[in-house]
C-alpha cells in the first residue's frame, strides 16, 4: 500500500515541473498571452483525447454518461463561481481569478480519475502498475505547463503556479490507495470518472481558452498553435513511453 501512495505522490509532484519554463520567461505581451491560451487549449484537448481513448476501451456507455455529467458539473461550477461576490487567487484580477478557478477546478476534477487509474493498476501486475504510473507522471508535466500558461501570464509568480499545478493533482494520491484496496469496487467507476473529466475539459477548451486566444492573435495562428500543442502532447505521451 505504501508503494501505491508513493507512486501517486510522485505523479502529483510531476505536475509542478510544468511551471519550470516560466523561470526563464517572466512577462508576455497580449499577443503571447493569446498564444499561451492557445497552447494550453491544445494541451488540454490532447489530454481529453487520452481520457476518451481510455474510457472507450473500458465502457463507451459509461464514458458518455460521464461526459454529460462533466458538462453539467462545469456549467454548475461556472454559475457558482459567477455568483461569488469576490474571487481571488494571488494578485490576479477578479475576472482572471474566476477563469483560473474554473481551470483549476477542471484540472483537479480530472485528477480523481487518474488517481483511480493508478490504484486500479496496482491491483494487476507490477509491469502494468509501473507503466501506468510513469504514463500519468509524464502526462502530468505538460498539464502543469497548461496550468502555468493560464496563470503566469496573468501575473502569478512561478512558484505559486507550480504549487497550484501540484494542487490540481492531489486527488491522485487521495484516490489511489482506496481504489487499490477496493479494485473491484472502483474499476466500474473509472470510465465514468474519465468521462466527467473529458466533458468538463472539452467545454473549458472551447468556451474559455480558445475565445481568449482569439482576442489578440489571428485565428489562423491560434489554429496552428492549438494543433501543434495537441500533436506535441500526443507525441510526448506515446513516443517517450513506447
Amino acid at each position: 500500500m505504501a508503494s501505491v501512495l508513493v507512486a501517486a505522490i510522485l505523479t502529483a509532484l510531476a505536475t509542478g515541473l510544468g511551471a519550470l519554463p516560466f523561470l526563464f520567461v517572466r512577462r508576455l505581451s497580449p499577443y503571447w498571452v493569446s498564444i499561451a491560451n492557445a497552447t494550453a487549449g491544445g494541451l488540454m484537448f490532447a489530454a481529453t483525447h487520452s481520457l476518451v481513448a481510455e474510457g472507450v476501451l473500458l465502457s463507451p456507455a459509461r464514458l458518455v454518461a460521464g461526459m454529460l455529467l462533466g458538462l453539467g458539473g462545469i456549467l454548475a461550477g461556472r454559475t457558482l463561481v459567477g455568483k461569488r461576490q469576490h474571487a481571488a487567487i494571488a494578485d490576479l484580477s477578479e475576472l482572471d481569478a474566476r477563469k483560473a478557478l474554473l481551470f483549476i477546478g477542471v484540472m483537479t476534477a480530472h485528477s480523481f480519475a487518474e488517481g483511480v487509474g493508478v490504484g486500479v493498476s496496482f491491483g494487476g501486475s507490477d509491469e502494468l502498475a509501473i507503466f501506468i504510473t510513469a504514463a500519468i507522471a509524464v502526462h502530468n508535466i505538460p498539464e502543469g505547463l497548461a496550468i502555468s500558461l493560464m496563470l503566469v501570464p496573468r501575473g502569478m509568480p512561478v512558484w505559486q503556479a507550480a504549487l497550484w499545478s501540484i494542487f490540481t493533482s492531489l486527488p491522485q494520491p487521495l484516490m489511489a490507495v482506496p481504489s487499490y484496496l477496493a479494485v473491484t469496487a472502483f474499476a466500474p467507476f473509472l470510465p465514468i470518472g474519465l468521462g466527467i473529466a473529458a466533458g468538463a475539459m472539452v467545454w473549458m477548451v472551447f468556451a474559455e481558452l480558445i475565445p481568449d486566444a482569439n482576442k489578440d492573435a489571428p485565428a489562423s495562428v491560434v489554429g496552428v498553435t492549438v494543433t501543434l500543442a495537441f500533436a506535441g502532447m500526443v507525441a510526448f505521451q506515446y513516443l517517450l513511453l513506447k
